[in-house]
This record gives C-alpha cells, structure tokens and sequence, in this order.
C-alpha cells in the first residue's frame, strides 16, 4: 500500500527536496519572540520538511552565550536547516579593517552557514560592499547582500561624472529616495563577485498585500532570476500574494508562525479565483 501523503503537487509544480535552490522557506528565529530550544526543535520535528533556512535576525546571536547558538545551529544542521546572521555587521563600523574579517571568521567558527550584509545599515561604498562579499566566499559561507527599494540620497551616484572618478564623501541626508535601478545593478555586481542570494525587505516593497508594489517586484525578479532573490513576507498575505503570482518556486523569508501556511500555499494551484486557505478555521500548534 503506498505511503499516504497529506498533500500533493500538480505536476508541473514540481517541488524538490532539501537542499533547494528554489521555493526555499527561510524563518525568522529568535528577535521578535524568544525561541527557547525546545520550540525549535519542535518546530523543526513537526515542520522540518518544510523549512530551509533559520535566521537570527537583528544581531541576536550577539546577546546569547555561545553555547547557545552553537546548540541552536547544531540542532538546525540535524534537521538538513541553514543557519544564516541577521543584519548586525554594521556594527562593527570604526573598529578597525579586520574586525569584519574576525567576525566572519567567529560565524564560521560557531557554524554559522551564511552571513547577511545589510546595505542600507552599513553605509559604506559599493567596492567596500564587494569586498565584504568576497571574504564572506572566502572563509566558505555564504553571502546574503539585504537591500531595501529607497537609498539615503547621500549615497545615490552622481550623473555628472566620469566612470571610476574619485567621488568626495557627502554628508549624510536625511532623505531617502527609491531607486529600483540603482538596487538591481548593486545587486548584479554582488552576485556577479559571488553572493549566493540577494535579500529584498519588505518595507516600501511587500510589507502589506494592499499595497504590492507588483512593479518593483517584477522588474527585481525579471533581471535577477526567481532562484536568486528572496523577499521578505511576514505577513501570510502577502506570502499568498507571492505563490498567487510567481508560483510555489519564489523564495520567502517568514515568520515562524507562517511555515506551515506557505507550505499549504506552495502546494495549492492558486488560480485567479481561487479560494484563500488563510480563510479556512484551522489553529497551527
């Protein structure tokens, strides 16, 4: 008799197993909530199939013992899960040319999968950025370059200049504009020097399914690949909005409390009228 399975997918929705280039689930781990490591491993024993990736997101590897994130990494590592930072590397900012260096080191060291570089936090120039990119691949994790639509004015190039120009630093703005432009071609030259995905906040972008904006994401998935982008969908919503339009192979980073509704999604052949599952009554854990 054969295996039963809870779902199914079509076939030309075609879902592959772990490790998957595509239709990766990132979670977010401890920051918003704290996830002791029995909710992890719970998570991880009911819901592990179905979860690629666990970030700590803000930096908050960098408040717990060391112990304690490499217990956390080594359960993740058991259940086939990657581990990657959040956004803290701007924090070492004025402490000097090797403090980046010793941190990635110190990640790879606590087994650490992938480091994620914050462009609008870290506020250095685009070569700086590649640079840090490259000693990321160096050391053997990978580089996960995080960019949000708007830019601080301040760091927008100049029209007027000759290409590889010296440019005098400028004051920092407190003005933001949005450059989808500018935000792709960053992101071409980091994966170009090796970054294995690139980022997307949600912010100004996704963060809620009123307001898409379906042009930025189009445009951002048109020139650098579905398998290479990955978008920010904290809200389940949105995440429908995502597997409605780009089908179950588009990468999301969710919240925890989500896995199991994407996971539903990726599964279902969402159609123009289809029916949402998040209208269904069911109660996850």
């Amino acid at each position: 008799m054969a295996a039963y399975r809870w779902k199914n997918f079509h076939e030309d929705e075609d879902r592959p197993e772990k490790p998957r280039r595509y239709g990766v689930t990132e979670m977010r781990g401890p920051h918003y909530n704290l996830l002791n490591q029995n909710f992890l491993q719970d998570i991880f024993e009911s819901m592990g199939q179905f979860v690629d990736g666990l970030k700590f997101c803000g930096g908050s590897h960098s408040l717990m013992p060391k112990s304690f994130v490499k217990e956390v990494i080594d359960m993740a590592h058991q259940h086939d899960v990657y581990v990657s930072t959040g956004d803290w590397a701007e924090h070492l900012r004025g402490k000097g040319p090797s403090a980046f260096k010793e941190y990635i080191e110190e990640c790879k060291q606590l087994g650490f999968d992938a480091v994620e570089l914050n462009v609008g936090t870290l506020e250095v120039p685009e070569e700086t950025l590649l640079r840090f990119v490259r000693m990321i691949k160096s050391c053997g994790l990978k580089a996960k370059p995080q960019f949000s639509v708007k830019f601080n004015e301040s760091d927008l190039p100049g029209r007027d200049r000759a290409f590889g120009a010296y440019v005098f630093p400028r004051p920092r703005s407190s003005e933001f504009v949005e450059d989808v432009d500018l935000l792709i071609r960053m992101a071409e030259r980091c994966l170009e020097v090796g970054a294995d995905v690139i980022m997307i906040e949600e912010e100004d972008v996704c963060n809620n399914v009123d307001s898409v904006r379906a042009d930025i994401i189009a445009k951002i998935i048109g020139r650098l690949g579905i398998e290479r982008t990955m978008f920010e969908a904290s809200n389940p919503r949105t995440s429908e909005w995502f597997i409605k339009h780009y089908g179950p192979n588009v990468n999301l980073f969710v919240d925890h409390s989500n896995v199991m509704n994407l996971e539903c999604l990726r599964g279902r052949n969402l159609g123009k009228n289809h029916s949402s599952v998040l209208d269904s009554s069911y109660v996850l854990f």
